[in-house]
């Protein structure tokens, strides 16, 4: 990524971080020219927990100690309790994870709307950002996503509908992509179901959309923020290709 424009906010992903490695040296690395005091907040994986969702937890990202660094620095955590399978009894098992995060600047990432609404309920400092994985694609969607969520975030390829993010009544409340990898093209995002199944920490099988159709993994895509920050958009997720600039699994 070029020069970070210095009007804008973002949301980083924690990718391809391991809690061994300090979060400082990672952002340094790793996003060079964006200036800590534009980043809102790092996203990825602490404790284990059956209620991630997006890519299958291995190990944590963020220590407590890169939160505790973090929090120094007014930069939040944002988690991503993406699963698709949520019950109440398992989100009630999971009220030591919430509680110790449950402070003003840390986020929750949702896809499931009665875990949003629990979390509402129950954990009012959270801020509620409505996952890309529900694909809100629309005005009306858009609409209802914001009765319950503080931000949605909107499909990467909705960064090339000019005509459309024009027409985003309350636009300081979406939240855009970047840059993008795989999930620009893929029509199936059969991934994230699996992917669900998997962090439940039961036997399941990964599924792709390149097992069942044809396609190249195409590198990382950088949008032009400058652009899109003229149609009035500020918040963005940035996220961290692999080597060679691929983020295909």
């Amino acid at each position: 990524m070029s020069e970070a424009p210095t009007h804008l906010i973002y949301t980083i992903s924690g990718r391809g971080k391991t809690y061994r490695e300090p979060v400082m040296p990672f952002l340094k690395a790793n996003f060079p020219t964006v200036p800590l005091a534009q980043i809102d907040s790092l996203f990825g994986f602490v404790e284990p927990c059956t209620l991630y969702g997006g890519r299958p937890y291995q190990e944590p990202q963020f220590s407590n100690a890169d939160v505790a660094q973090m929090y120094a620095i007014n930069i939040g955590l944002r988690i991503p309790l993406t699963n698709h399978y949520v019950e109440e009894n398992e989100y009630r098992s999971y009220d030591w994870f919430l509680d110790k995060y449950h402070r003003t600047g840390n986020s929750v990432i949702v896809h499931t709307d009665k875990l949003a609404q629990w979390i509402h309920r129950d954990y009012p400092l959270y801020k509620l950002e409505s996952s890309v994985i529900k694909d809100i694609n629309t005005y009306g969607k858009i609409d209802a996503a914001l009765h319950l969520y503080d931000t949605v975030v909107l499909p990467m390829a909705l960064n090339n509908d000019h005509e459309f993010l024009s027409g985003i009544t309350d636009k300081s409340r979406i939240t855009l992509f970047a840059n993008a990898g795989c999930a620009l093209n893929c029509p199936n995002r059969i991934c994230y179901r699996s992917v669900s199944k998997i962090n439940k920490f039961k036997p399941a099988e990964f599924k792709c959309s390149k097992k069942v159709k044809d396609r190249d993994i195409l590198g990382m895509v950088d949008f032009d923020l400058e652009q899109l920050a003229a149609l009035g958009f500020r918040r963005f997720k940035l996220l961290r290709s692999k080597p060679h600039g691929v983020t295909a699994f």
